[in-house]
């Protein structure tokens, strides 16, 4: 089993910035792919970005591209959700999951989830 605890979450001006942290327990959190989504009210689940295992590779929703950043430290058992330039309509709950397998981008294939933290940009 993996826990996964969001943080970092808040209410930031538009064009402002926020850093989100999932820290994870649990099984080898090293192994594993981790990705962000968001739900805004009323929304479906929504995917914002992914990394593999190693860091090396990741990949955004175009919505998020060039604003957002994905990294992780395993050393800390750690993955940073870097998001710059925010817009309102990046207002969320922004949760972080881990997959056993893939590198997936979609929620069905992520096996472990975090409770989620708010993101509030206002205007």
């Amino acid at each position: 089993q993996v826990q996964l605890v969001e943080s970092g979450g808040g209410l930031v001006q538009a064009g402002g910035s926020l850093r989100l942290s999932c820290a994870a327990s649990g099984r080898t959190f090293s192994r594993l792919s981790a990705g962000w989504f968001r739900q805004a009210p009323g929304k479906e689940r929504e995917f914002v970005g992914r990394i593999d295992w190693s860091g090396s590779s990741t990949y955004y929703a175009d919505s998020v591209k060039g604003r957002f950043t994905i990294a992780r430290d395993n050393a800390k058992n750690t993955v940073y959700l870097q998001m710059n330039s925010l817009k309102p309509e990046d207002t969320a709950v922004y949760y972080c999951a881990a997959a056993v397998f893939g590198v997936p981008e979609t929620p069905s294939r992520y096996d472990y989830w975090g409770q989620g933290t708010q993101v509030t940009v206002s205007s």
